[in-house]
């Protein structure tokens, strides 16, 4: 940690990603980077931010002098005191473990590169953050006494849902777990007008990932339905109840090695075959997804940051749900409306959707009451980061007990 007085806060993140072709992984790095200018001009001091992130085929969509982006190939790893280096000369770093794969569900790789570079922060001796994400699943006995053991080294350990609260506390994590949410409620965006008096116009996020059957092709997620039959179900639902119907990718990657993931190609593929279907735009980031959402009438889909855009920017919306984390998030905030595929049939969950496309002026309502809970909770991480951030720029530790005390106050009142 730095000694003496500073006049520049130096914040690394990693597991953060600004040009990746899944928004949502964008959307966390823009919102979080917001914030911590937002802490950096509450305490007047400069800020320097540096990305490590592997590449991604999109350019990048955030700058500003004040960010900047270096490299990280897994290949780096395998002698990593390139890493160790910069690191230490971090006043803190940030891992917001791409929002929910803090996880042994994608595989010892994923998991590995994870606590190799988590290790690598604390040996450095330099704070670390878990910023708001999902917690777990940690299934298998290394990868929860791995998670427990890092999570006891950070200096703060924050969660964006109740669950992952639990899950922390049962494992023995003693560090402060600050309950928060989703950073991308604070994603900035540009509004867009809403049609009045024509048809309603809706979007529905469609996930490539789940058309495929997961990454085995094979129902990864386990749904009980069939998915592909029950989006082209839906749209036909709507449509006969006169909406126009956009599909809306939020997973645009149909060059990259993970092109099975891609929303672009398979929403185009769909709309080929479906009249009166239409696709949004390509977005170029995060940021304009979710101002082109903001214009729509009623939004559903299958890809969580999608649906965090519509909620987040005052559009009623239906999420549809392959894991726990929609119902952890959206619950934490008392939002009931997500469908769970999981458990769900096809025609539970059209009918669910439909329902919620019925009543879309009394869900936007309580969509807005959620919201204001979820920004109050963002609230309080920003206050914790500013704590940490006039500590380190003062060369002091941080107080642990003022920590302590707003992860208590956070979660004294769930929705």
């Amino acid at each position: 940690m730095a000694q003496g007085k500073r006049d520049q806060l130096r914040v690394g993140l990693i597991f953060h990603s600004s040009k990746s072709g899944n928004l949502g992984v964008g959307a966390l790095t823009s919102a979080g980077l917001s914030i911590l200018r937002d802490v950096a001009a509450d305490l007047a001091t400069d800020l320097k931010v540096v990305s490590f992130e592997p590449d991604e085929p999109m350019a990048p969509y955030i700058e500003g002098d004040d960010f900047e982006i270096v490299r990280q190939r897994t290949i780096n790893l395998i002698n990593p005191m390139d890493f160790y280096a910069q690191v230490k000369g971090m006043d803190m770093v940030i891992d917001i473990g791409a929002g929910d794969s803090f996880a042994d569900i994608y595989g010892n790789s994923r998991y590995r590169r994870l606590m190799l570079m988590k290790g690598l922060v604390h040996a450095a001796g330099v704070p670390l953050i878990l910023a708001p994400q999902t917690l777990g699943p940690f299934n298998r006995p290394w990868p929860r006494k791995a998670a427990k053991w890092t999570m006891n080294r950070s200096l703060l350990v924050v969660a964006r849902d109740e669950t992952s609260v639990s899950a922390a506390t049962a494992m023995g994590v003693t560090r402060p777990i600050l309950l928060a949410s989703d950073v991308a409620l604070r994603l900035p965006y540009e509004p867009r007008a809403r049609n009045t008096g024509g048809r309603p116009q809706v979007g529905l996020n469609v996930s490539g990932l789940l058309l495929a059957g997961g990454y085995s092709s094979n129902n990864q997620f386990g749904l009980r339905g069939n998915y592909p039959r029950m989006v082209r179900g839906l749209i036909a639902s709507l449509q006969a109840e006169g909406a126009d119907v956009w599909l809306v990718p939020h997973v645009i990657n149909p060059d990259g090695p993970m092109a099975m993931e891609d929303d672009f190609t398979a929403s185009h593929a769909l709309a080929a075959e479906l009249p009166g279907v239409q696709v949004a735009p390509r977005f170029a980031s995060p940021s304009a997804a979710k101002s082109w959402i903001s214009g729509l009438d009623f939004f559903a889909g299958a890809r969580m940051h999608a649906c965090i855009a519509a909620f987040s920017s005052g559009v009623p919306m239906v999420a549809h749900a392959y894991s726990r984390k929609f119902e952890g998030l959206f619950g934490s905030l008392g939002y009931r409306h997500v469908m769970d595929c999981q458990r769900s049939d096809e025609r539970t969950i059209i009918d669910g959707t439909m329902a919620g496309f019925h009543r879309r002026e009394e869900i936007a309502q309580e969509g807005a009451a959620a919201l204001a809970r979820g920004l109050a909770r963002l609230r309080c991480y920003q206050d914790a980061l500013k704590e940490v951030a006039m500590a380190v720029t003062n060369g002091r530790q941080p107080d642990d007990r003022r920590l302590v005390e707003l992860a208590t106050s956070s979660r004294a009142n769930p929705a």
